[in-house]
Order: structure tokens, then sequence, then C-alpha cells
């Protein structure tokens, strides 16, 4: 079984440096919670980090482009959670979930329930 992690956001440079000034400018209308929870404006959030590193959790994190590269005909809403087991995927945290999670630590929280 494995976590996969899919943020609202693209990959690239360039993109990672608009997404910065966005959540310095105007954090309430950044698109991606999941972004918001796991990061800081400058890097990962290290209770996230802490619970990454200790955890018996296998996951992968991909942007929405990657993640759309890698599972060309899975169509869904970001940024989002899922479970990855027996070539099967399944949600573990929709969008609407996530926008209400106020804390990493409520984020583990409910991964931790979740699976």
């Amino acid at each position: 079984m494995k976590l996969l992690f899919v943020y609202n956001a693209t990959s690239g440079t360039l993109n990672s440096l608009l997404d910065v000034g966005h959540k310095l400018l105007s954090p309430s209308t950044y698109k991606c919670s999941l972004c918001t929870l796991t990061h800081d404006v400058f890097s990962e959030n290290s209770t996230w980090k802490n619970f990454r590193d200790k955890s018996h959790f296998d996951m992968e994190f991909y942007h929405k482009d990657e993640f759309e590269a890698k599972f060309p005909k899975v169509k869904l809403a970001y940024p989002t959670v899922l479970k990855l087991e027996e070539n099967q995927l399944s949600t573990v945290l929709n969008p609407d979930v996530l926008n209400e999670i106020a804390t990493v630590e409520a984020l583990i929280e409910m991964l931790k329930s979740r699976i």
C-alpha cells in the first residue's frame, strides 16, 4: 500500500517561484490547501517532515501535471490524497476535506485514522 499526495500546483522552477509569491502576497487565496498544510512559504513544514521521516507509510508526492502524466486516465479534483493498493486507486482525502483541515497536526491525525 502506498499513499499518493497530489498537490494542486504545477511542477517547475518558475511555477514554484510564482507559488511562493502567491503565498506571500495573498495566502488566503492560494489554491492548494495540501501545500499550505505541508509546506511553509519557503520549505517543508518541520512537523510534516518529521512525520514523513518516521512514518511507516510508503508515500509519493506529485504536482498535478506529474500525476496526470503518470496516470493519464485518472481524472481528479486537486489537491487530493490517494491510496494505491494492488494497482487500484482510492481516495483517502478529497479537496473538500483537505480544505477544512486547519493544521498539519490535524492532517496527520486524519491520515492515521483513515488508513
